[in-house]
């Protein structure tokens, strides 16, 4: 009915790209934050500007990642090490807290001017989840989690949230450790071998391998199908909507 083992009865699903289209505006803003800094310093140190890549510098650094680590990540691949700084740092301050803000702001300038669509395949999903009585859970490295939620008008399709706020107050290590999706387990009172982890970002499906969950769904919106499988997805699929009996594409 599901497209899952039988033996499966909860539900983890990240956020941007699985549950909403908003992955394409994280990657624009992180892209918008990184590409001022970048041609700063090339201005500082004479050195060439390269632009960040909003696809393949986005999936391998920053996706799925708690935004700090993003930014860290990225910056050390270009041979930029910054101090971490304070988090009261004015966006755009040259520390690592300063430049995720900005990121931050950004991307919560062009989600109110955007607004936040859901996928309705994910929608659909969710809701035969729901007529079920099958618990589900949000599992996200945003601390803007609810509001995207809210904003898509899907908040009320989740049971439990687990956030970038979530992890920041119980010491949760972020994607791809399993932290945070073994805490939303544990409060849908579910383990991880009887769970399933819905994912579209590399971190987060390797994130899900490391946790022992029993299934962990790939889903492809971008032709990264062999990359999410080597990941450790146990299957990919388009859209959630392809898990259903009435859905319109397979597994791949």
């Amino acid at each position: 009915m599901l497209g899952l083992p039988d033996d499966i009865h909860a539900f983890l699903f990240d956020l941007d790209g699985v549950l909403t289209q908003t992955a394409t505006v994280h990657a624009a803003a992180w892209k918008d934050m990184f590409d001022t800094f970048l041609r700063a310093e090339a201005d500082r140190t004479g050195a060439p500007f390269v632009p960040f890549d909003p696809v393949a510098d986005y999936d391998e650094y920053v996706d799925g990642r708690p935004r700090l680590d993003g930014t860290r990540g990225f910056l050390e691949s270009r041979g930029i090490h910054l101090p971490e700084g304070d988090e009261q740092d004015a966006p755009g301050t040259r520390t690592l807290q300063g430049l995720s803000r900005a990121k931050n702001d950004t991307v919560l300038q062009m989600i109110r001017e955007q607004g936040v669509e859901p996928y309705p395949g994910s929608v659909a999903y969710l809701r035969r989840l729901r007529d079920l009585g099958l618990p589900r859970a949000v599992v996200s490295s945003s601390a803007n989690c609810r509001d995207v939620l809210r904003a898509a008008r899907i908040d009320d399709l989740v049971d439990v949230v687990v956030d970038g706020i979530t992890a920041h107050r119980d010491h949760l290590a972020g994607k791809p450790a399993p932290d945070t999706y073994l805490a939303a387990a544990r409060e849908l009172g579910t383990a991880p071998e009887h769970a399933a982890v819905f994912e579209d970002a590399l971190a987060g499906v390797a994130s899900g391998r490391a946790g022992g969950f029993g299934t962990v769904v790939g889903i492809d919106r971008v032709g990264q199908a062999e990359e999410l499988r080597a990941h450790g997805a146990d299957l990919v699929v388009g859209d959630l909507a392809d898990l259903l009996p009435d859905g319109p594409g397979e597994a791949r």
